[in-house]
């Protein structure tokens, strides 16, 4: 019995344990009491848990929830929302730079068309910037004066890049000069007369001298009726023509090619061939010496008649020439302005502006650098010297007037106006616009290019380089000039 009842009792005990033990799944469910050192650690971890519980629950910093919606921007966004996004992106970058393409375009067409335009008149001689306008005298300080020939210079070319200047003098010499800083880059001396077959060079006086468009040949020629050719870069002798039968006065390159008009006091215009040293053709016409030679692209050329007192158009390949009657002195210079129209000057003082379908002048101005002398004897400056600004309306003159003019062209070339005037002491014997329209250069002597007349003693042989001023903020315009609508008829005759 005793120990049934301990059984029993011990089968009692163990329940109670069972129960005790039981794992609380809600609210009345009981738990097990643990030993004194384990319930103090789990209540440590009950404090750090709060503690971490109570850190999280606390308001986020604005840091923080930036990052945490970065974050969840960067998880929202899925692979293909993604490649859309940049697709996207990219279009809009290729439209950017297609509407910048487009207006480069349209700038480059406007450019383009404005050239053509350009191109279009010049080729018809109607091509006439505004430049006159907004010219300014140049401050004499900024005047430049290159000094080096001995005797008056006669002539003068610059290269088509504008960076060198090519002078010629009585003394036989040629010198190359460096326009930006001015020394000497080549000086080809002058031989003495009766010395011809032992110097490289001129023995007599230079009197005229032309550059080829491309800047490869420079041509030269002098009273001993000698044509030289030069290599322009290195000016190394290359060929020299004879033929003419007198002094030649003359010289000038078809733009765009290698053919070379000389002209001379043996009333004769020749044609040569420099690229291949070969002799063309010879024209003949004027009826005293001939003092001056122009040309342009086409395939013919001015001159000045000296005492004959025309100025002739020759038109190679259909051999024959147009004269034109204005002056009333020795035509002694001429320049092309443009392939429509020219300006002459001569030892009546007069300069005249032409348009190559009307035998009389469209503009003539006498006495243009006015008279000197006694009272009563008074005679016209000689114009010694012209120059004008490529398809521009920009004339400039010289004389021994102790001064250089410069003129406007109004538009169609009817009248000619003086714009100011640039002190120089001396004869003017050739004046060149740079063809940049930049700078003009004028070779000066003591004495006129053709002759010995009388003597300027207080002149310097030398050459000065005059910039061009211009307002601030101007622009060259063009304009279409008015050629006459019906050409009156000039006086043709072949050759």
């Amino acid at each position: 019995m005793a120990a049934a009842a301990g059984v029993k009792k011990k089968q009692q005990q163990q329940q109670q344990q069972r129960a005790v033990v039981t794992t609380a799944g809600g609210a009345g469910r009981k738990r097990r009491k643990l030993p004194e050192a384990e319930d103090k650690s789990w209540q440590k971890a009950g404090s750090k848990l709060n503690e971490e519980i109570s850190s999280d629950s606390e308001t986020d910093s604005p840091g923080k929830r930036k990052k945490g919606n970065e974050a969840e921007e960067e998880i929202e966004e899925t692979a293909q929302e993604k490649k859309l996004r940049l697709a996207k992106l990219y279009l809009e970058q290729l439209q950017q730079q297609e509407e910048e393409k487009a207006e480069e375009e349209a700038v480059e067409k406007d450019l383009i068309a404005g050239r053509l335009r350009e191109d279009v008149l010049e080729q018809k001689g109607k091509l006439q910037r505004q430049i006159g306008k907004d010219l300014r005298p140049p401050d004499p300080a900024d005047v430049r004066v290159l000094r080096g020939h001995q005797l008056p210079i006669t002539c003068l070319v610059i290269s088509p890049d504008d960076k060198c200047i090519f002078s010629a003098a009585k003394d036989c010499s040629i010198i190359k000069w460096d326009v930006e800083s001015g020394k000497k880059l080549h000086v080809i001396p002058g031989g003495k007369k009766g010395k011809e077959d032992q110097h490289i060079g001129h023995t007599a006086h230079i009197l005229a001298m032309a550059i080829s468009s491309d800047g490869k040949y420079l041509a030269t020629g002098d009273r001993n009726k000698l044509i030289m050719i030069w290599e322009a870069a290195t000016c190394k002798h290359l060929y020299k023509f004879t033929g003419h039968r007198d002094a030649v006065s003359g010289l000038s390159f078809r733009k765009g090619t290698h053919q070379l008009y000389s002209a001379s006091h043996d009333r004769s215009v020749k044609v040569w061939n420099v690229a291949e040293n070969a002799y063309v053709e010879t024209l003949f016409g004027h009826q005293d010496a001939i003092t001056g030679l122009d040309s342009l692209s086409r395939e013919c050329c001015v001159t000045s008649g000296g005492r004959d007192g025309t100025v002739r158009l020759w038109k190679i390949p259909e051999e024959s020439q147009l004269v034109f009657y204005g002056h009333q002195g020795s035509i002694d210079c001429i320049q092309l302005i443009n392939e429509e129209h020219m300006v002459s000057g001569a030892d009546d003082g007069s300069v005249a502006l032409w348009g190559l379908s009307k035998k009389k002048p469209l503009a003539i101005v006498r006495q243009a650098h006015s008279n000197h002398g006694t009272q009563g004897l008074e005679q016209p400056y000689w114009i010694s010297s012209v120059a004008a600004l490529l398809n521009s309306d920009v004339v400039a003159t010289g004389s021994h007037s102790a001064s250089i003019r410069l003129w406007k062209c109004e538009e169609g070339f009817r009248r000619l106006l003086p714009l100011f005037d640039i002190p120089q002491v001396g004869f003017v014997n050739s004046l060149k616009f740079s063809n940049a329209g930049d700078f003009l250069v004028a070779g000066i002597g003591q004495e006129h290019r053709l002759g010995r007349w009388w003597r300027i003693k207080e002149a310097k042989n030398s050459i000065c380089i005059i910039p061009l001023k211009r307002a601030a903020g101007s622009t060259p315009t063009s304009c279409e000039g008015s050629l006459p609508s019906a050409p009156p008829p000039c006086e043709l005759s072949k050759l």
